[in-house]
């Protein structure tokens, strides 16, 4: 192949072009040289003394990044994926005698095993370490490797799904950094922050950024009330902490906003003030307890306001009563527009789940409403808001314990808990149960909803028992099964 030569006119443009991209690629880099000024019949004076540039004015996060880093981890986790299914089949073999055959050739088939990794933060020296729900709500085993390399083997403490909130315990055999929570209450709109975690898997990384907007509403929840950043924020930044400027944690990285998968620059953040009251009641409880209303509420606009008579377009409108709940016990009734609990006013419906939330299972609580345009009060005692999934793991107090593989819902048609879902290759379905089984009795108590099946598998675990005792009813017939609570 023969070489070509450029012309000497094409040459000579080349190396002008290429003599003002140097020129353009270095000025900003190269320090200004003073010279001395050139008197008439002398030569000039050589360069003496280089002076650097002036930084440009901003943040420098370099002490803070070291000082909180040592307490930012990585976690780690392993699980299972569900096996392959008939939705995987292309559309045009499904209803064809190849579908049965793939249908046969799936049974007994394993569920995938599948990994991920997080973000979280040390915020107790004895190893309690937050992060995200969504990071290890459904895990079998949980690492987190800590700042200096040590890879340990972490405990699930409690998860809380409406906040996206998990607290984690390891044992480090002694002290760790920690960070502590801020006021997310005084974070501000402008200001800087400093967002770190394990971003892509790649291990410690901060970034930064101003906080972009407050009070964010994401529908990840009934608690929406996010933090946003432009702090770049990326898959495996997730349970990291949001910090300000003094180093304290003012949120936990939880969500990003991005059609590509990465950083568009708006992410978002659990406040501290909420992040860090679930976290006690995760410490204290394993579990959080918010009082239940039973209502389903919608936005007040200035149309229905009108149609309503109320004269102004704020509070939350009552869309739904649910049937035998503290609302419908209390008389509370669609069309209802709440504007108060007790002295803390409703001006949208998230403040009324919020001031809800706010109060234990059995805490009686003031309505303020307006029916028909009048002001009326109701007091209404709360009650435990019911959760499917309340007994997830059937009492499972860690990932140090075998997970039995349970979800359990309250059973519509009387006593007893439903098994609503069987994890493949469980305890649970290895013992023979199957979702629809009705557990009436769990050791020595009789099983009115999921949390006495979780409590009674709590209680035979304190005492050392291998296996509890449950008494299944499935199609009619009545038999009783030893669930294992220990592994091997």
């Amino acid at each position: 192949m023969e070489n070509s030569m450029p012309s000497p006119s094409r040459r000579t443009k080349m190396v002008f072009a290429g003599a003002l991209a140097v020129a353009l690629g270095t000025t900003a880099l190269t320090p200004v040289l003073l010279h001395a000024e050139s008197q008439p019949g002398t030569a000039a004076a050589q360069p003496n003394t280089a002076v650097a540039l002036p930084r440009p004015a901003g943040p420098d996060f370099a002490d803070l990044a070291a000082r909180v880093g040592p307490a930012v981890v990585r976690v780690s986790v392993t699980g299972h994926g569900p096996v392959q299914g008939v939705a995987d089949l292309p559309p045009e073999l499904r209803g064809t005698p190849f579908e049965r055959f793939f249908q046969q050739r799936m049974q007994g088939a394993k569920p995938r095993r599948t990994m991920g990794q997080g973000s979280g933060f040390i915020i107790d020296p004895s190893g309690y370490v937050v992060t995200n729900n969504h990071v290890v709500g459904e895990a079998d085993s949980v690492k987190v490797e800590l700042a200096d390399g040590r890879d340990l083997p972490a405990k699930v403490v409690g998860t809380d799904p409406k906040t996206d909130i998990a607290l984690l315990k390891i044992e480090a055999g002694a002290n760790l950094p920690t960070v502590t929570f801020g006021d997310s209450d005084h974070v501000r709109v402008g200001e800087w922050v400093l967002a770190m975690g394990n971003p892509f898997g790649l291990g410690g990384t901060a970034t930064a950024g101003i906080v972009s907007a407050r009070g964010r509403q994401i529908g990840a929840g009934p608690y929406d009330d996010f933090i946003q950043t432009d702090a770049p924020i990326n898959p495996g930044n997730s349970g990291g902490p949001l910090f300000n400027t003094a180093g304290e944690v003012v949120g936990v990285n939880a969500a990003i906003f991005s059609p590509s998968g990465g950083n568009i620059g708006i992410g978002f953040a659990v406040p501290s003030d909420l992040a860090q009251s679930v976290v006690a009641q995760l410490r204290q409880n394993g579990r959080v307890e918010r009082g239940w209303l039973g209502v389903s509420m919608q936005k007040l606009d200035p149309d229905l306001a009108a149609a309503l008579s109320i004269k102004e377009s704020k509070g939350a409108l009552i869309g739904g009563v649910e049937r035998d709940s503290p609302a419908a016990k209390a008389g509370v009734q669609p069309g209802d527009v709440v504007t108060a609990v007790g002295e803390r006013s409703v001006a949208i419906p998230r403040d009324l789940a919020e001031a809800v939330a706010a109060v234990k299972p059995g805490g009686t609580v003031t309505l303020h409403l307006l029916r028909d345009g009048k002001a009326v009060q109701q007091q209404v005692t709360l009650a435990q808001a019911p959760d499917a999934r309340e007994a997830r793991a059937a009492g499972e107090e860690g990932q140090d314990r075998p997970n039995l593989g349970l979800a359990l819902a309250p059973n519509q048609r009387g006593e007893g808990a439903v098994v609503a879902e069987v994890r493949p290759d469980s305890v649970a379905a290895n013992q023979g149960l199957q979702p629809g089984d009705v557990i009436l009795r769990a050791g020595d108590r009789m099983v009115k909803g999921p949390r006495d099946v979780a409590e009674a598998v709590g209680a035979a675990r304190k005492d050392g028992k291998a296996a509890i005792a449950l008494q299944i009813e499935r199609e009619g017939g009545r038999a009783f099964l030893a669930l294992p609570l220990k592994a091997g």
